[in-house]
């Protein structure tokens, strides 16, 4: 009987370590070389009614502007999980042109090197299937490093603005969906007026 009564804390305290999204899972801390990140906030990509992804973005500290996320100095992560199958090639173009909206002329000549190795990894994936994931880290001093499914696709974008401009494309002035922006800020919407 004692181990049934140990069994549900155990259970509970486990439930308490991640943040489901979407059907997706996302742990609430996660270790980026020598410093633990934490869940800032994750939410879920819809075109029209479809879900596409699920995104979740990490940092040493918790932050709701978009302004605070942009300034911050050490590790971060943005882990995105498909949820319907995508063609990879064209998700990298989107990304592309998500950067090139929310980025200055200046800022985005800056990052063209790292668009370039971007988009080579996701025209050799062909597709990300529903379940796949990948993860794009930025270490200060190493860069910016895409992972799929775990493995490094390529070696580190070394151009330090590179990793914003990617953030941009879900915080900044275009977001590719508002709401999703809150929810990887961690904002809960403002509740509707019933009378509005």
């Amino acid at each position: 009987m004692a181990s049934a009564s140990l069994a549900l804390p155990l259970a509970a305290r486990a439930a308490a370590d991640v943040t489901e999204v979407g059907g997706v899972k996302f742990d609430n801390t996660v270790q980026l070389g020598n410093t633990k990140v934490q869940l800032n906030g994750a939410g879920v990509r819809y075109k029209a009614v479809f879900k596409v992804y699920a995104a979740g973005l990490y940092l040493p500290n918790k932050t709701s502007t978009a302004e605070a996320v942009l300034a911050a100095s050490g590790p971060r992560r943005l882990h995105i999980v498909m949820l319907r199958e995508i063609d990879a090639n064209e998700l990298g173009k989107l990304f592309t042109k998500g950067m090139e909206q929310n980025a200055s002329r200046d800022e985005f000549s800056k990052v063209i090197p790292g668009v370039i190795k971007m988009g080579e990894i996701f025209s050799q994936r062909k597709k990300l299937a529903t379940g796949e994931y990948f993860t794009i880290d930025y270490m200060p001093g190493v860069g910016s490093t895409i992972s799929v499914l775990g493995k490094p696709a390529a070696d580190p974008i070394k151009e330090p603005e590179f990793f914003n401009a990617l953030m941009k494309i879900w915080l900044g002035k275009a977001p590719a969906d508002a709401q999703l922006k809150d929810a990887l800020l961690g904002v809960k919407p403002a509740a509707k007026d019933p009378f509005n």
